[in-house]
């Protein structure tokens, strides 16, 4: 725990993390949080979370700010309470949505971490600041394997649950490639996890996803399996179908967010337009690439 005196004036620090899609999970429970998470696969976008972190005389108490809007944020403040006593002000900006399926919340404390790390000059290494928001992602119930994801870039396939400590991590060398998002409303990420049925469904078909998977560890197999889990798991809404429908029948792959009520469609840079024009009719279309990117620091 890090605390001190401030003696003059403020001091910032802005980091940046990817958001992530999950496809299909498996979820592990432990005791000792830094053990607990999950299993699976998930994609990680080139659109995601920055977030400034100010500290000093100025800062009297710790607020948190998302797109302007004064938020509890509850994984961010668990962040920011294991590592200072001090209080600091935390503003996001968000160019993914919230409460939908794409790590809104693990990019939010992987940046809080992050600059953090910087204004206090902590001199941490990547591996405790991921440590820490995968964490505060547990405990809060709002997350389970997107600080895997959103840590490494590309396709992720989580093969051991846990924070770095303990956790293990594959990627799929997937080709770049396009992927278009219709967000059709939200999911309580802690309501489905403390629902004991629904457990239960997510870990058998999370189970099998991960098994094919594996056999065949391509991007196009991945969303195969992704669809098969979102379909058995009966998190699949009806309106979320009938357009994962369409974009299949559009030259794309498609399946829904977890846990989120979004359908994420993946397509080759070829086979973009058809795509992007048949989603059109279901709403505001949202694009982003398959990225690489893991959490950084900015300099102004």
């Amino acid at each position: 725990m890090y605390t001190y005196e401030s003696e003059g004036a403020d001091i910032s620090a802005k980091a940046y993390a990817p958001g992530h899609i999950t496809g299909f999970f498996q979820i592990h429970e432990h005791e000792n949080p830094h053990h607990k998470g999950s299993t699976g696969c998930g994609i990680v976008l080139n659109g995601g979370v920055t977030t400034e972190v100010k500290v000093g005389q100025s800062v009297e108490e710790t607020d948190i700010f998302l797109n302007g809007k004064k938020v509890e944020g509850k994984t961010t403040r668990t962040v920011v309470d294991m590592i200072t006593d001090l209080p600091v002000r935390i503003r996001s900006f968000a160019e993914i949505p919230v409460g939908c399926g794409f790590g809104a919340s693990g990019a939010g404390a992987l940046g809080t971490a992050y600059a953090l790390n910087r204004v206090l000059s902590l001199n941490q290494t990547v591996k405790s600041l991921t440590e820490y928001a995968h964490v505060a992602e547990v405990l809060n119930c709002s997350g389970l394997g997107d600080i895997a994801g959103q840590s490494n870039g590309g396709v992720v396939i989580r093969l051991q649950p846990g924070g770095p400590d303990f956790g293990l991590v594959d990627r799929i060398p997937a080709p770049e490639a396009r992927v278009f998002c219709i967000v059709l409303g939200e999911i309580s990420t802690d309501s489905v996890l403390k629902d004991k049925a629904a457990s239960g469904r997510i870990n058998a078909a999370g189970k099998v996803a991960m098994s094919e998977l594996l056999k065949k560890p391509t991007l196009e197999n991945f969303m195969h399996q992704a669809k098969e889990f979102a379909s058995k798991t009966g998190l699949m809404s009806s309106r979320a179908k009938d357009v994962i429908e369409v974009a299949n029948a559009s030259g794309g792959m498609a399946s829904q967010a977890m846990l989120g009520d979004t359908v994420f469609a993946v397509a080759p840079y070829c086979q973009e337009f058809p795509l992007f024009e048949a989603l059109q009719e279901f709403g505001q279309v949202l694009e982003y690439n398959i990225s690489t990117c893991v959490p950084k620091l900015m300099y102004e």
